[in-house]
């Protein structure tokens, strides 16, 4: 008996594992690879006045970056940034996810589209977007001066407001469609079963819908952090050359500085520091959510 069990277990197994090759395959070969090679590139030293790189092992890039306080400044923008456009998403994504995921309206596929359509739209092109907001002469500038709201322009444009606005319009739909997707596949009559024991809607946000929809938070949260910490375009264009975040820094250093190595490391930072705060945001938030 044991025999027969043990053969389409093992058949299973293959199958499984043939899928999975391919896919492993191109994951190895054009993420892994290129990261080795970049992490060798952040060992090497750099000297302008010889060539690009000079062959070496060294820490020298990452104590060059920790020991700088400009460098380092950088990087806790970028994680403030980062920290305040996820909580603001997720502020912002869950009463329209709710809606989106309660509603019965024949509309609600357009409301769906309606949440999607803006990821058609590149993030270069939506910040050049809400620079023509933003700008002195902009939208939101010339309706404030003609309400007579105002008597000269609000400086928003290269500023941090203008940066944090524009990621968290790139990363809205992310943590929405994130939370609809969960709260959809939680049962109305829970909620309803609540509300019928006398449970006000605050204590059943907080006691029956939050644990229920934290797969959603989760998941939303990471992906929203996970992009604010590498956003490019959007720092870049509405911050402007005094503003700075780890994305564009990275691209300064490989681009304009040529110093390959220095760059591969602020890279290994980035990516080090990310997946360090998600890890510790995670284990967290699913330790609260267990109690």
């Amino acid at each position: 008996m044991s025999l027969v069990v043990d053969r389409p277990r093992r058949g299973q197994g293959l199958t499984a594992t043939a899928l999975l090759a391919p896919s492993t395959i191109f994951i190895a070969l054009c993420l892994l690879a290129p990261l080795a090679m970049l992490l060798r590139y952040s060992l090497n030293e750099f000297v302008p006045t010889r060539k690009m790189m000079v062959e070496a092992v060294t820490i020298a890039n990452y104590v060059k970056f920790f020991t700088d306080p400009y460098y380092t400044a950088i990087l806790a923008t970028t994680v403030r940034i980062a920290v305040t456009v996820t909580a603001a998403c997720l502020v912002l994504a869950f009463p329209l996810a709710y809606v989106v995921a309660r509603t019965q309206s024949r509309f609600k596929n357009l409301l769906i589209m309606a949440i999607v359509l803006p990821l058609f739209v590149g993030n270069a092109v939506r910040a050049a977007g809400w620079m023509v907001v933003f700008g002195s002469k902009g939208f939101f500038n010339t309706t404030m001066m003609g309400l007579g709201l105002i008597d000269k322009p609000i400086e928003i444009m290269f500023t941090e407001k203008a940066v944090v606005i524009g990621i968290i319009a790139v990363n809205l739909p992310f943590m929405v469609l994130s939370l609809q997707s969960v709260i959809e596949g939680i049962d109305r009559s829970v909620e309803e079963a609540a509300y019928s024991l006398g449970a006000p809607p605050a204590t059943m946000f907080r006691r029956v819908l939050w644990p229920l929809a934290l797969p959603g938070i989760l998941a939303g949260t990471i992906l929203c952090f996970i992009l604010a910490m590498n956003a490019y375009a959007t720092p870049f264009l509405l911050g402007g050359p005094l503003f700075k975040m780890m994305a564009p820094l990275i691209y300064n250093e490989f681009t304009q500085k040529t110093n390959w190595p220095f760059g591969g490391a602020i890279a290994f930072i980035l990516m080090a520091v990310t997946l360090a705060l998600t890890v510790s945001a995670n284990l967290i938030i699913q330790r609260r959510g267990a109690r």
